[in-house]
């Protein structure tokens, strides 16, 4: 068979050089990569040092003279690129984000390998587009030549019969990844069925706890080939805990977030990991927390989210600070992914395919900055601004796609009057979505439950005064708001008499005919809101 080896390749975009990574690995020649950012300039250098590395504007390169055009970009068998992917993911402003930039790069690329491929003896035989699936949406199946601002009268040809949605976790990657491609390659063949994916509790097994730098050996769980001393493992022994109060955010944001689905907390090791983000938050409902080996919760290392993303435990990512490196992973393509479509395309040209794992070998003219030892001081809350907002509801009480808000939205901010108020809303979006606040009672209840109900409003009244030392309270930070009565103990409170009064079938199958819209309701909605409605009224006439 051929040897891969005579097989070039350019990559735009390059990152970190994760779609670069699979193709190292399957024998290709990486001799080209471009890129607009120096942390991924240095470590693509880094950890491939035979390839010319070009810090550049690639719109700028797309549009130079064709003499200078064909000199800096070589002619190769294979170009690869992943466009910045923010403009076009669902979770930037639910999708909406302005594209025109992200559409004008994408374009910058197809103008690339519009003009490597209808250059006259050309080699150039595959290309691949990685991103976001969303992107689909915004790529043509074919572009004219002026739409790429070239002349001519062919069209270029973007979407094949391969393009499409691929899983990452269906490649060997333990992570729940999905990505579009698009291009002229061959079919790439899945590794692993759903039954035969790899979880995450196999990447932390592997590396082992972060506080435990014993000397021992290592074993790469992506590549069952490569072991190293744990003395030679960068980025991983150092430790990231998570404060209480964040790690409550993280949770009520996971598992009681009005009407998305529920997360686990911490992360369910018995499956992939979840997609990793470019940035690594700590409080918010995309947050990966991991179980402390003792107590509490922190966040993973940077070497255990590349080993989430396949990146062998040889390979270096040099940035100066952990967010850095956080983002060179994040923003990778996971090197098993890549791995398959180099595969593919040697099974496609009848060339051999590398048994084992390549070893990297590093520059070492490039610094690198090592995470392990490294002290990360424990974030401590700060008090929030005195005219910080307020909205959520009675906690982990949503039945029939109703919630009861508590929220403090409808203050005059600019003038400084705070007013807090209860709302019942249904369900969300721009055609579901409504906001209720009817005059009910609770005559539907019994006597007792009526008397218990009553005994806890009269209670909470005599802790609460005005509005605006409500919000005072809700400003301070859990500690100094030991004690004290906010707007997430009281409605932790009422969530608290709803669970003593009511059944949790009663809770959510007990229906209330009401005078005013929404016309029915569940008894437990009913309840809640009768109560914050009282007490939020007291505190207003205060």
């Amino acid at each position: 068979m051929k040897n891969s080896s005579k097989l070039r390749v350019a990559d735009f975009f390059c990152g970190g050089g994760g779609f670069s990574e699979g193709f190292r690995q399957a024998g290709f020649d990486v001799c080209f990569a471009l890129d607009i950012w120096q942390p991924a300039i240095d470590t693509f250098q880094a950890n491939k040092p035979n390839a010319k590395v070009l810090k550049e504007d690639i719109v700028k390169i797309s549009n130079l003279p064709d003499e200078e055009f064909h000199s800096v970009v070589p002619d190769v068998e294979v170009i690869i690129g992943s466009p910045p992917c923010v403009a076009f993911s669902n979770s930037n402003k639910s999708g909406g984000a302005d594209k025109t930039l992200a559409i004008k790069l994408l374009k910058a690329f197809l103008k690339i390998i519009a003009r490597k491929k209808y250059k006259k003896d050309s080699i150039l035989q595959y290309w691949a587009l990685e991103n976001v699936p969303n992107i689909s949406k915004y790529i043509k199946p074919e572009y004219a030549a002026e739409e790429l601002g070239l002349e001519g009268d062919w069209k270029f040809r973007a979407l094949y019969p391969n393009s499409g949605i691929y899983n990452a976790k269906h490649y060997g990657a333990p992570t729940n990844r999905k990505r579009f491609l698009c291009g002229e390659f061959p079919a790439i063949v899945e590794t692993n069925s759903n039954c035969h994916v790899l979880p995450l509790r196999t990447v932390l097994t592997s590396l082992g706890d972060p506080i435990d730098n014993s000397v021992r050996e290592i074993k790469d769980c992506n590549y069952p080939g490569l072991k190293m001393p744990s003395s030679e493992l960068t980025d991983h022994f150092y430790e990231h805990i998570i404060p209480e109060f964040e790690w409550e955010k993280a949770k009520r944001a996971k598992q009681d977030k009005g009407y998305m689905g529920k997360m686990s907390f911490p992360e369910n090791l018995n499956n992939p990991a979840r997609t990793i983000m470019a940035t690594m938050s700590s409080c918010s409902r995309e947050s990966m927390i991991l179980a402390r080996k003792n107590e509490g919760y922190r966040l993973p290392t940077v070497r255990e989210v590349a080993s989430m993303m396949s990146f062998p435990i040889d390979y270096r990512f040099y940035g100066k600070t952990k967010s850095v490196k956080y983002r060179l992973v994040g923003n990778a393509v996971p090197p098993k992914l890549s791995f398959a479509l180099a595969k593919a395309i040697l099974l496609d040209l009848g060339m051999e395919i590398p048994g084992r794992y390549i070893r990297i070998k590093h520059d070492s003219q490039i610094d690198f900055f090592d995470l392990n030892n490294t002290k990360i001081p424990l974030k401590e809350e700060k008090p929030k601004s005195d005219l910080s907002k307020f909205k959520y509801h009675i906690p982990y009480l949503i039945y029939s796609a109703y919630r009861v808000e508590l929220t403090n939205h409808h203050s005059d901010f600019e003038k400084r009057k705070i007013k807090w108020d209860a709302e019942i809303h249904y369900s969300q979006g721009k055609d579901k979505a409504n906001v209720f606040t009817p005059k009910l009672n609770i005559e539907a209840l019994n006597e007792k439950q009526q008397a218990k109900v009553n005994k806890f409003i009269e209670d909470k009244m005599k802790e609460l005064t005005t509005q605006e030392d409500f919000q005072k309270i809700h400003c301070l930070t859990n500690v100094e708001r030991q004690g004290l009565l906010g707007p997430f103990e009281l409605l932790s409170q009422v969530r608290e008499i709803i669970d003593t009064i009511l059944s949790n079938e009663e809770s959510k199958s007990a229906i209330i005919e009401t005078s005013e819209k929404p016309g029915k309701l569940p008894i437990s909605i009913v309840v809640g809101y009768v109560i914050l409605n009282k007490l939020m009224n007291h505190i207003g006439g205060l």
